[in-house]
C-alpha cells in the first residue's frame, strides 16, 4: 500500500461531506432560515431578502454536489475494490465477474439473465425439497456467448476480454 499523503481536496471534500452530513449542521442550516425568516419583516420582504437565500443555497447546493461525487466516487471505487477481492479470493468464484463495473450496459444485461434464471432455478430447486447451491457456469457460458458474438462481427475488446477471463481473470497474460 501506498504511504503517500492524501491531497488537500481529498481531506477537505472529506471533512466536508461528514460535516455536512452531521446533525448539527443541519439545525445550524434550520437556524439560518428562520433567522433569514424572521428578518422579512425588517427588510420588507424586499427583492434583495429573497435574493440573499436563493443565492447563498444556490452557491452551497453547487459547491456541495462535487464535494459529495468525490466523496461518493471514491467510495463506491474502494467497495468494489474489496468485492472484488473476495472474488477473486473465494474458490469456485467466476473471475469474470471482477470489474463488473467497466462492462457495457450490453454485457452486464446478459451476465444479469443468466443470474435471474440462476435465482429462478434455486427457488425451484427448494420448492421441490433440494437445495439451491449448485453453481451455474457464469464463466464458460459468458465466454461462449462472447465467442458467439465475436464471430459475428463484435468488437476486438470484447474478444480480448473474453480471452483473459479463459485465463483466469484480468491480469492475466
Amino acid at each position: 500500500m501506498s504511504n503517500a499523503r492524501p491531497s488537500f481536496f481529498h481531506i477537505f471534500a472529506n471533512t466536508t461531506a461528514r460535516a455536512a452530513g452531521h446533525p448539527t449542521t443541519f439545525m445550524g442550516a434550520v437556524a439560518i432560515i428562520l433567522v433569514w425568516g424572521l428578518t422579512g419583516p425588517l427588510f420588507h420582504y424586499s427583492d434583495t431578502w429573497q435574493l440573499v437565500i436563493n443565492t447563498g443555497t444556490t452557491i452551497i447546493t453547487f459547491l456541495m454536489v462535487f464535494l459529495i461525487q468525490n466523496t461518493q466516487n471514491r467510495e463506491s471505487k474502494a467497495v468494489q475494490l474489496k468485492l472484488d477481492e473476495i472474488i477473486r479470493a473465494l474458490e469456485g468464484a467466476h473471475n469474470t465477474l471482477l470489474n463488473l463495473e467497466e462492462l457495457d450496459d450490453k454485457e452486464l444485461d446478459s451476465i444479469h439473465k443468466r443470474y435471474v434464471a440462476l435465482a429462478d432455478r434455486a427457488r425451484d430447486a427448494l420448492e421441490r425439497g433440494e437445495g439451491d447451491t449448485d453453481v451455474l457456469e457464469v464463466l464458460e457460458e459468458t465466454s461462449a456467448e462472447i465467442a458467439r458474438e465475436t464471430k459475428a462481427g463484435v468488437s476486438a475488446r470484447k474478444k480480448a476480454r473474453a480471452e483473459r477471463n479463459r485465463r483466469g481473470g484480468k491480469n492475466a497474460a
